[in-house]
């Protein structure tokens, strides 16, 4: 990575890019090689731990050069002004640079590809996940939510994020698939929860030299035997369905799909696809929830007002009414600002040296948008560690300063679903039932898969609410 010159003074820099290394990591006081590798498992499992020594030190940077062994060479986007310039810039100028999930999910999922495919790939599915096609999901969003509270163990201690992920995994079943009949439907919600559960799922799908099968019982083994399973049933499934009408759902739309040349997807790569939206949509969602559920109930002034919200609309309200709700719809974004899911957007990987706010960057350099780091910014958000919904009451940010979901054409293609899901969901949830947070402590971003949820699962209790219980 090298300075280069412009007659444009914004773009002229007299001293190289700042650098992370692992040193920089200063919770940890280790020599050597603990030192090292305590510093890769903060970078994976306590990533907070590791980049808010980073933000205090390289607070105005809008780049640094990482440069922790064992990984990749990278370069971190902290402020919208470098997001900006990175979302800007042409598409077909970035390769392939996200392949963690690949062993996992497979190679045509669109975390995968590029170029032309990737484009039309997402043409594809888009319109799947927004507007009315996602709208008619705000019934059965609300009766799968219903379902799974009657189950909860009401006056008693219980983790929320599990039962989170059944809402979650149950919709986008639907949303995907459409099927709702026990068998395959069943088996698919089993196989998927062993995934998840899996130890040390994010080591695994970080490190190559971990990904070792050493039979059914070995971790790396079992995973690649659930993802065979899992695989197997979407093939079946898919198999089905090209004998049958077309359905209004994704694998519908898929399966009838034609490129230019009228040429339709095959079953790996309708497969692929369906196994990403799968994995990403139903953890993402589920965490994102359980970080929702915690900052509402972890000051009563917001939970006291989304409640009167939610109260003006009645007992049973529309899901669509529910969406437009404004404040319901601040705390959703208060929520993701705050404890994004996921620290890191998509990164690129340019193709040909690239030009960054005056920087040189080499092909092959991942450019990474760090959301938190992005979400921190003081220049952006004033007093940006205090949940504060108001502030998107107030004020309209940039798709570059707030970026929960990534950006550009590699912006999450389920944004819209998720944020519906989450709103409808929470109604549901606040109408019917009164929560208590089991602990007074600030909850810690816990590694769960690829993403972050409460510590400890977020362990709440739960009672029916008065209104409720007297119908």
């Amino acid at each position: 990575m090298s300075n280069t010159t412009s007659n444009h003074p914004s773009e002229q820099h007299t001293a190289s890019l700042p650098s992370l290394s692992y040193s920089d990591i200063e919770s940890l006081k280790l020599p050597g090689l603990l030192h090292l590798h305590l510093s890769l498992f903060l970078g994976i499992f306590r990533p907070i731990n590791a980049l808010d020594p980073v933000h205090s030190k390289f607070e105005t940077a809008d780049l640094i050069r990482s440069s922790l062994p064992g990984l990749p060479p990278m370069v971190m986007l902290n402020t919208a002004r470098a997001v900006e310039a990175l979302f800007r810039a042409p598409p077909y100028s970035f390769g392939t640079a996200s392949n963690v999930g690949v062993p996992l999910l497979g190679a045509e999922t669109l975390f995968a590809i590029d170029g032309a495919k990737h484009q039309q790939h997402r043409k594809l599915i888009m319109p799947t996940f927004h507007g009315k096609s996602i709208q008619a999901y705000g019934q059965v969003m609300a009766e799968i939510t219903h379902q799974v509270m009657a189950k909860w163990p009401l006056g008693k201690v219980f983790p929320i994020h599990p039962t989170l992920q059944d809402i979650t995994l149950q919709v986008i079943l639907r949303v995907l698939l459409g099927f709702s009949e026990e068998g395959r439907y069943e088996q698919l919600q089993w196989l998927f929860r062993d995934t998840l559960k899996a130890p040390l799922l994010a080591a695994f799908l970080f490190f190559k030299p971990l990904q070792i099968d050493l039979g059914a019982c070995s971790p790396w083994g079992k995973l690649v035997r659930l993802k065979r399973q899992i695989a197997q049933l979407l093939l079946a499934e898919i198999a089905d369905r090209r004998h049958q009408e077309s359905q209004n759902d994704v694998l519908g739309l898929l399966l009838s799909a034609r490129d230019e040349q009228g040429q339709t997807l095959n079953d790996q790569e309708i497969r692929d696809e369906l196994m990403a939206l799968l994995f990403a949509a139903n953890e993402a969602t589920a965490a994102a929830l359980a970080w929702a559920i915690y900052w509402i109930h972890y000051d009563a002034r917001v939970r006291d007002q989304i409640l009167a919200e939610l109260i003006d609309l009645g007992p049973n309200p529309d899901s669509v009414e529910i969406a437009k709700l404004p404040y319901l719809s601040a705390v959703c974004n208060e929520t993701l600002r705050i404890s994004p899911v996921t620290l890191f957007a998509v990164p690129r990987a340019p193709k040909q040296l690239f030009n960054l706010l005056g920087y040189n960057i080499e092909p092959g350099v991942l450019l990474s948008p760090c959301i938190y780091l992005v979400h921190c910014d003081p220049e952006v958000y004033a007093d940006p560690h205090f949940f504060r919904p108001e502030r998107f009451l107030n004020h309209q940010y940039s798709p570059y300063e707030f970026i929960p979901f990534g950006g550009s054409n590699r912006r999450c293609v389920g944004y819209a679903l998720a944020m519906f899901e989450m709103k409808v969901v929470l109604a549901e949830m606040l109408n019917k039932m009164e929560f208590s947070l089991v602990s007074k402590r600030p909850a810690l971003p816990q590694r769960h898969g690829t993403t972050f949820i409460p510590s400890g699962g977020l362990r709440v209790t739960a009672k029916l609410r008065k209104r409720q219980s007297q119908e």
